[in-house]
């Protein structure tokens, strides 16, 4: 059974940088898509980031694409988000999920599905706040 860890969260004033990790346990990733999600308070969640199993291609929303930067490693079954010119509203939960079926993303986000074609794991979220 694949189960998801997250990691990297934390408080940073606006302007500063994180790395989120999500290493992966009990089945290795490197067959699974990734996807990073994330869900502010009061609001819905959004699709992130993605990334295809060899790291060929990504995808990233529109909010986010020039500051944040998505890779994986799979030989330590694990993916990140590296995280730049951090602002309020990116504040939030962040989750990363796997697609135990397609190997590639979706060419753009969708909504609460993100660029994943399936999420069928998810790990248990780390906290990203953004204030100054």
């Amino acid at each position: 059974q694949l189960q998801l860890v997250e990691s990297g969260g934390g408080l940073v004033q606006p302007g500063g940088s994180l790395r989120l990790s999500c290493e992966a346990s009990g089945v290795t990733l490197r067959y699974h898509a990734i996807g990073w999600f994330r869900q502010a308070p009061g609001k819905e969640r959004e699709g992130v980031s993605c990334i295809s199993v060899s790291g060929e291609r990504t995808t990233s929303a529109d909010s986010v694409k020039g500051r944040f930067t998505i890779s994986r490693d799979n030989t330590k079954n694990t993916v990140y988000l590296q995280m730049n010119s951090l602002q309020p509203e990116d504040t939030g939960v962040y989750y990363c999920a796997a697609d135990p079926h397609a190997w590639s993303v979706r060419e753009e986000v969708f909504g609460p599905g993100g660029c994943l074609y399936e999420s069928d794991y998810w790990g248990q979220g780390t906290q990203v706040t953004v204030s100054s």
